[in-house]
């Protein structure tokens, strides 16, 4: 009988979609990424679908690991359950990993896990350097050792010793050099980074100087109108107005960090290689979700533009092309059936999501998307045209239309645009269509 194949999946948090080498940002050095992509597949037009609450990881993650939209993985609240930091997932759906474990592979994680540990005690067999949270210093991560039990008592936390990526690195290296099981395993390695603070170590700290960093073309010193969400957490990183020359200190700082992990990704598959799995271990890399950074006068994620819900997505290993680039149109939960069909496992009832598989060898992908934020703000697109919704006190009936196939910034709004009428109206149907399927 043949040897299902190895999975090692690699999610960062907040890495933007074209903040890669291959996604063709000329800046940023993605050299181990931009390997595994020359390797195997990427998929440009990856998407979370959003979320209830302002910790936009969390719904992006519980999606993911559940294969379902947000609201379902995470119920109608949307919000944190367990302490204030952990978001528990709908006990009814299998998780990722845990569908993995039952059909018979070893599990093994490292890093952020920003959901509950009910779910977290079903999905491993083993762990090392947990973090239960959403973010932390890099510097000084609260971990906790793995616990069969499934307690993860606050008494048992310790600090990390090292830059948070590398020590989640190390632990992935770890587990692939000391690997003999006739099982094939599924090794998960979350790493904190490029979140805040975007303090990265030397020599990545000053690998990009900000005076030659480029502004993106959507650059604005404040976002034009009220988006419900202009003074929460992530808005309040730089001053107001923002100033170009903040605004290239964050991007370098948010590079460093990105190369930095790039870095020790590269390490990581240094040991993939050393353990002579390389061949039979499919690799994932993918975020659960984006950031501003400067673009739109924004700097977080809590937003429906672009730079916020498209995430980088390579895939490679067996039963993925090589050297190919897909444009259809995904969300992250598309890749839960994906991972079930090429390791030959049983995709659970429970998941919604739909194999990748067929657009990677030149079929459509999906129709059209959806996203939102809160219940601030709506979003629909087709593989051209963008239609967003706003609901805010005070200013009920502001939309926005892009045509992303000649402006892929979303710099020209043409939602006032009478020639483009029709096209507005028939997205503004498209919306509230899904709206009522949904309920959101």
């Amino acid at each position: 009988m043949e040897r299902r194949p190895n999975v090692l999946f690699i999610i960062a948090d907040d890495h933007r979609h074209s903040a890669l080498g291959v996604t063709g940002d000329p800046t940023v050095a993605t050299p181990a990424l931009d390997a595994i992509a020359a390797g195997g597949t990427t998929v440009l037009q990856t998407h979370i679908m959003g979320g209830l609450t302002d910790a936009v990881c969390a719904p992006s993650r519980a999606a993911l690991l559940t294969g379902t939209n947000p609201i379902r993985a995470l119920g109608e609240d949307g919000g944190p359950r367990q302490g204030d930091a952990t978001y528990t997932t709908s006990p009814d759906l299998v998780v990722l990993p845990e569908a993995f474990r039952r059909g018979g592979y070893r599990t093994f994680f490292s890093g952020k896990w920003h959901n509950d540990t009910e779910s977290f005690a079903r999905s491993w067999d083993g762990a090392d350097r947990i973090f239960m949270g959403g973010m932390s210093d890099h510097y000084r991560v609260p971990l906790h050792p793995f616990d069969p039990s499934g307690a993860y008592p606050q008494d048992a936390v310790y600090l990390g010793k090292l830059f948070s990526t590398e020590m989640f690195a190390e632990a992935a290296i770890r587990f692939l050099g000391e690997y003999d099981d006739e099982r094939p395993f599924f090794a998960y390695v979350s790493f904190t980074a490029p979140h805040d603070p975007r303090t990265p170590p030397s020599p990545w700290d000053e690998m990009y100087d900000p005076s030659t960093i480029p502004l993106p073309p959507n650059f604005l010193p404040e976002h034009p109108f009220d988006n419900g969400e202009l003074r929460g957490r992530d808005e309040r990183l730089a001053a107001f107005p923002r100033s170009r020359h903040e605004v290239r200190t964050h991007i370098a700082d948010y590079y460093g960090m990105i190369s930095n992990m790039d870095h020790h990704i590269g390490g990581v598959l240094d040991a993939l290689d050393g353990s002579g799995h390389r061949d039979d271990t499919i690799i994932v890399y993918v975020a659960d979700h984006g950031l501003a950074v400067g673009q739109h006068g924004l700097m977080g994620k809590q937003n429906v533009y672009d730079h916020s819900i498209r995430i980088p997505l390579i895939l490679s290993g067996p039963g993925i092309p090589v050297g190919t680039v897909t444009d259809s149109l995904h969300y992250n939960f598309d890749l839960f059936p994906t991972l079930c069909e090429l390791a030959g496992i049983v995709i659970p009832d429970t998941v919604e999501g739909g194999s990748m598989l067929p657009s990677f060898h030149g079929a459509r992908g999906r129709d059209t998307l959806y996203s939102f934020y809160k219940n601030v703000q709506r979003m629909v697109k087709d593989e051209r045209w963008k239609y967003i919704a706003y609901s805010v006190p005070g200013d009920m009936a502001r939309v926005q239309m892009f045509d992303l196939s000649s402006d892929p910034w979303e710099a020209n709004d043409l939602a006032d645009d009478p020639t483009h009428r029709e096209r507005r109206a028939a997205m503004q149907r498209l919306l509230a269509d899904w709206r009522a399927r949904v309920g959101h």
